[in-house]
């Protein structure tokens, strides 16, 4: 299962980073990678993760999430 998160605030390759392991910390997500000019975050889950976790992950680090899609 994949989800697509879109997320606000990214503007540089730290910040990148910073989502990567803070998604990457919540367990079930497999891998996590970024994109900075579509601005969203793509996770593979081993299994479903609840999306107010992933957004709460996101916020923590201070970005805003906008949307999850599932895929």
């Amino acid at each position: 299962m994949k989800k697509i998160i879109a997320i606000e605030g990214m503007s540089c390759g730290h910040c990148a980073g910073r989502v990567t392991d803070a998604l990457g910390k919540i367990d079930n997500v497999d891998n996590v990678n970024v994109n900075l000019v579509e601005k969203t975050a793509t996770v593979e889950l081993s299994q479903d993760v609840n999306d107010i976790q992933l957004k709460e992950a996101v916020q923590d680090v201070g970005y805003v999430v906008t949307e999850i899609q599932s895929i």
